[in-house]
């Protein structure tokens, strides 16, 4: 019985956080542990950045439901989430916040003094962006912004410097993650109007804020071309952008904001894929070249 309530509310914190979304953020976090230590980086590190990373997404995404909690109730499309229907109480989430950013900072102690003084300022900013739709449409650049932070604290995970290259990468995981946000964000545009919310597309209208959203992309894309050559990669890093472009067109494409079903492949499951084609190949050009 015990062990059944425990697996319970395991999957319902699970839900609550969308912990598969996880895949967002993880592969470039990899990808830049990889470069910045030109190879596989040590045990201790591997397992320290990843307790960090999914601590801090874990209390970052908590904080946002509790903070939204009223909008979510208030919102047909969200109203089913687990806090404004009361299957987690607030105590409950403001716990687990607590405990997952306790384990953040004791996990970036473990991995190097830069990680560990940043480790407030990291809180402070990933949980500062639930706030930012009150008052500016720039909240879907924010919310990239906060998740670029897993490149950037991966590579100073490994080399404890700051350095050109991730901060690259966190560029090009904050225009992605924003582009698809504005994309999924079209679905409450009526609603963030009538309730004073503030959103590029509730703010632009529909379709200047898809053409924002695929300017993002286009941005994004030619980043990761510039550090094809600034990194010297090779063809499957290439095969792997050119896939990656095209599942992007593929999103454009396909978006609906009435499709509920279509717009959460749009927004959330091309873009694991994305994020799963870029991680492979990536991986697999770097050992082909060394």
């Amino acid at each position: 019985m015990v062990l059944k309530t425990i697996l319970h509310k395991s999957r319902m914190f699970g839900e609550l956080v969308m912990f598969s979304h996880t895949l967002f953020s993880l592969p470039f976090a990899i990808i830049a542990m990889v470069w910045a230590a030109e190879g596989l980086a040590p045990a201790q590190v591997l397992i320290w950045s990843l307790v960090a990373l999914v601590a801090a997404r874990n209390g970052a995404n908590a904080f946002n439901r509790l903070v939204d909690r009223e909008f979510d109730g208030k919102n047909p499309r969200t109203s089913h989430r687990h806090l404004p229907q009361r299957l987690i109480h607030e105590k409950e989430v403001i716990t687990f916040i607590i405990i997952n950013y306790a384990v953040f900072i004791f996990a970036s102690s473990m991995l190097n003094p830069l990680c560990l003084l940043l480790s407030p300022v990291a809180i402070l900013l990933i949980s500062s962006y639930s706030y930012t739709k009150r008052f500016t449409w720039l909240s879907h650049l924010y919310l990239g912004f906060t998740i670029a932070s897993a490149p950037i604290g991966a590579w100073f995970a490994v080399t404890g410097e700051i350095a050109f290259v991730p901060f690259v990468l966190g560029t090009i995981v904050m225009l992605w993650i924003a582009g698809f946000d504005i994309i999924y964000a079209t679905q409450d545009i009526e609603f963030d109007r009538k309730e004073g919310l503030w959103s590029i597309p509730s703010y632009f209208g529909l379709q200047t804020a898809l053409w924002i959203a695929r300017g993002l992309h286009f941005i994004m894309i030619l980043l990761l071309l510039f550090l094809f050559f600034y990194q010297n990669l090779g063809f499957v890093y290439l095969a792997g952008l050119t896939i990656s472009t095209v599942l992007l067109l593929a999103e454009h494409k396909i978006i609906k904001p009435a499709n509920r079903s279509l717009m959460k492949v749009a927004s959330y499951k091309l873009n694991q894929v994305i994020s799963m084609v870029i991680l492979i190949c990536t991986l697999v050009d770097f050992y082909m070249m060394s």
